[in-house]
């Protein structure tokens, strides 16, 4: 899927070029020495997002030249991003310039992030559980991508003038008449995904615990499904508070487990295999809804688990699809016999060295 990247003033790396087999590659290394950022470099190449920021400038090299580049050759295309400071970001294909981000997505390919803090899509905020249906939704619909941003942008607007109280009421409902089509198409396609999903977590946590377990994700919309009419309804508690309460971004992906809220009744063993089940739910999905299997970037998870849970997940993984994983230490590894054909790279301050010969 991705044979080869190539990055510079990312992160803590000034280069960084590697080259990788179909299926995939394990980097190991002490903390903070720069693994995460490898899988990180991979996931601004393909989906121009990072998992750790939303702030672009926080990628670039500290002691760089302000900006970074990323490239690579994925699914047979030669794919290449280049930010700077102040500037548009420039994005290529077999060196043409894509004119728009959504251009570029189009035949990006698909990822699952995993990683340690996917805990916090069973313990934490509604935010989190938010993010990972809006990153499963970018990946599988185009609109849904520009619906999300049209959405974001109305809404921060609107909370400022909500900030001034009452007298900006027809500046905050112009804004409204945006928000209400785009909030539309997000939740008629998180709405598919979550049909999907929730039949696929119940199956996953079923093989990852190793026994039936009733687990449900169901979809819940803050104020109903006509936000015009929520809108309306909320508009007075809105001014009063001086934030906007209803719409997309206060929905909700409520888990819960024997019918119970996975949050607040769920062991922490239920709760930790709920969240690997969510993110094996989300790659079928993800392969389901485009027809081919995402590429995998795993953080920092096989070392962390009971064997138990480790074994189930090294063999629900699939294995057609390639992986990219980090780990400090290589133990488990000698019991995934599925895994043999990783490469191995040592991560060392920033420096990449290829371990397996």
């Amino acid at each position: 899927m991705l044979s080869s990247l190539r990055a510079l003033d990312f992160r803590c790396f000034p280069t960084l070029g590697i080259e990788v087999p179909e299926a995939g590659a394990v980097f190991t290394g002490a903390n903070a020495q720069g693994k995460t950022s490898v899988l990180e470099a991979v996931c601004v190449l393909l989906r121009l997002h990072s998992p750790r920021t939303t702030r672009m400038q926080t990628l670039a090299k500290v002691d760089g030249g302000g900006g970074f580049g990323i490239a690579g050759e994925a699914w047979g295309m030669e794919r290449r991003i280049d930010w700077r400071p102040r500037q548009s970001m420039r994005h290529t294909v077999d060196g043409e310039d894509r004119g728009s981000q959504g251009a570029y997505l189009s035949d990006g390919g698909l990822l699952v992030w995993m990683g340690n803090d996917d805990l916090d899509l069973v313990r934490g905020s509604g935010e989190s559980r938010r993010r990972y249906l809006d990153f499963m939704g970018c990946q599988v619909d185009a609109g849904y991508r520009r619906a999300l941003a049209r959405y974001r942008r109305a809404l921060k607007t609107k909370n400022l003038l909500l900030k001034e109280g009452d007298r900006r009421r027809g500046e905050i409902e112009s804004y409204e008449t945006v928000m209400i089509p785009a909030a539309a198409e997000l939740r008629r396609v998180r709405e598919r995904l979550c049909d999907r999903l929730s039949a696929r977590v119940a199956e996953e946590q079923r093989r990852i615990a190793g026994r039936e377990e009733k687990v449900d994700a169901i979809y819940q919309i803050a104020g109903g499904m006509d936000l015009a009419e929520a809108l309306e309804q909320a508009r007075e508690k809105e001014f009063r508070q001086r934030r906007s309460l209803v719409g997309p971004h206060r929905d909700e992906l409520e888990l819960r487990i024997h019918g119970l809220a996975a949050a607040s009744f769920a062991s922490e063993g239920q709760q930790r295999t709920l969240a690997l089940a969510l993110k094996l739910a989300q790659g079928a999905v993800l392969r389901e809804q485009a027809g081919r299997e995402p590429l995998w970037l795993i953080d920092d998870v096989f070392g962390e688990l009971d064997p138990t849970r480790r074994n189930a997940l090294m063999h629900a993984l699939p294995q057609s699809a390639q992986k990219w994983i980090t780990t400090t230490c290589l133990r488990w590894l000698q019991e995934a016999p599925d895994f043999a054909g990783l490469a191995r790279f040592e991560v060392d301050g920033g420096k990449l060295t290829r371990t397996d010969g």
